[in-house]
């Protein structure tokens, strides 16, 4: 769409009245969603969203615009708005000589779901639908999710540089609510990512359903979690949901160099155990987060943060890259052409280790043994954090114990990260949506089994009374 126009006049008119970089990005969105609730079809939608953004970049600020208006007159005219705001050093003239960028990932869908009718689509959430109702008879209430998105996007600046991708995302999901004793309780199973078709391969319909069956039942029978300080096994399924949070977002350069984190000028520094490597990988084929360029038409790559515990780079977007000198890293992102690309993860994890995972559990005595991490909260500044717990199980003298529910996780990132003292060779991942200045962005996060040796788990129950011994 973009080269079908004259971006040399459109760049331009947005740089005439100052500016040094102007960017423009095409976006056109293909949704489709089904969703079954308590066995019946609820609701199906269907859209299609497209438009451009226009970006200038003056000095170290930018101004941002967008429209629906695809056509020249329509970037003229939001270019001639942009220019209004600039103040700055006149940008260089001449004509503009567009090379495309050379992408260093590519993925290729497999099976794919555009093809295929509303019916088989309905098929596949009445399938999650019947094995949720099948699974418990404690079960009052299932809903369950399809929803398949193809997104294409050109890049073009005014250095010359042009990008295109095209990205198919599959998300499914299943959520029941059951009720027993009096109690009620909510699971929920999700997966998903950069894939067509085969994501049900992998992952039936039924077997999505029946993974929040499963955790339905663990919670209804589960006891009041522990509270105090103690050793936490957080398992790989748990998926990387504390290194996103508690480190990731302190490593993105927007906050990192601009005194909004507690990594900000540790270059260099040991900031972990020498167990833990960190990485921002958005090459991983099939991964929610990955790409072969990003929003600003970088191209897609592994970066590794942290190395051994030693603080190497941190992820940035070509603000940042042109603010603070940091190299861009292909994490410019936005959640569509509305929106300003800023600095967020793709696919990060910690690499594994040499622990097997059923030693690192074999050999803790006393503790929580975490599944499945929920929601939280994070103070980038100080790298405070507290994490809910959705499945934890009490650890008694090296075996998983009675599962317990309530528990949260509290600690400082930077801190827990120095004092894990084992590291598996699993290594498990989980799809979600990011949420940073008011937009989303898919991501994965990942992480093998990892012992912390002492964290504040918060509890209802003394920790005397499932370990006498301890105070």
């Amino acid at each position: 769409m973009l080269t079908a126009l004259n971006l040399d006049q459109v760049f331009k008119r947005a740089l005439q009245n100052g500016g040094e970089f102007a960017e423009a990005f095409y976006e056109n969105t293909t949704s489709n969603q089904l969703f079954y609730e308590d066995r019946r079809l609820d609701r199906i939608s269907s859209g299609i969203d497209s438009g451009v953004g226009l970006r200038v970049i003056y000095g170290t600020q930018s101004v941002y615009g967008y429209t629906t208006e695809l056509t020249q007159a329509g970037l003229l005219e939001l270019a001639e708005t942009l220019s209004k705001v600039v103040a700055g050093k006149l940008a260089g003239g001449g004509a503009i000589a567009f090379t495309k960028v050379k992408p260093s990932f590519s993925y290729k869908i497999e099976k794919d779901p555009m093809g295929l009718t509303l019916k088989q689509k309905l098929g596949y959430v009445d399938r999650a639908n019947g094995a949720a109702w099948k699974a418990s008879k404690d079960i009052k209430q299932v809903t369950a999710g399809y929803v398949e998105t193809l997104r294409k996007i050109e890049i073009a600046n005014s250095l010359g540089q042009l990008a295109t991708d095209e990205k198919q995302y599959l998300t499914f999901y299943t959520e029941v609510v059951g009720e027993r004793d009096g109690q009620t309780q909510t699971s929920y199973e999700v997966q998903g990512g950069f894939s067509g078709l085969e994501l049900f391969d992998e992952h039936s319909p039924e077997s999505i359903a029946g993974e929040a069956a499963r955790r339905l039942d663990v919670l209804l029978s589960a006891k009041p979690a522990p509270s105090g300080t103690m050793p936490v096994v957080l398992a790989a399924e748990a998926g990387g949901t504390m290194v996103h949070e508690a480190v990731g977002h302190g490593l993105e350069a927007d906050l990192a160099c601009n005194g909004l984190s507690v990594y900000g000028n540790k270059l260099g520094e040991q900031v972990a155990s020498p167990l833990i490597t960190i990485v921002d990988d958005g090459t991983i084929p099939a991964k929610r987060g990955s790409f072969s360029v990003d929003d600003e038409g970088t191209a897609s790559r592994k970066n590794v943060l942290i190395d051994k515990g030693i603080l190497k780079a941190y992820m940035a977007d070509r603000l940042s890259h042109i603010k603070f000198g940091v190299p861009l890293t292909g994490n410019g992102r936005r959640e569509s052409y509305r929106h300003k690309p800023i600095v967020r993860m793709t696919n990060t994890y910690i690499e594994r280790g040499r622990d097997r995972p059923e030693d690192i559990l074999g050999n803790t005595k006393m503790g929580l043994y975490v599944k499945s991490m929920g929601g939280g909260q994070v103070n980038t500044v100080t790298g405070d954090f507290v994490f809910a717990v959705t499945e934890g199980y009490l650890i008694i003298d090296g075996e998983m114990g009675p599962p317990v529910k309530g528990a949260t996780l509290t600690g400082n990132g930077p801190d827990i990260m120095r004092r894990v003292d084992r590291v598996g060779t699993d290594l498990g991942y989980a799809m979600g949506t990011c949420g940073k200045d008011g937009q989303g962005a898919p991501v994965t996060d990942a992480q093998p089994t990892i012992r912390i040796p002492e964290i504040t788990v918060g509890g209802e129950t003394p920790l005397s009374t499932y370990w006498p011994s301890a105070k």
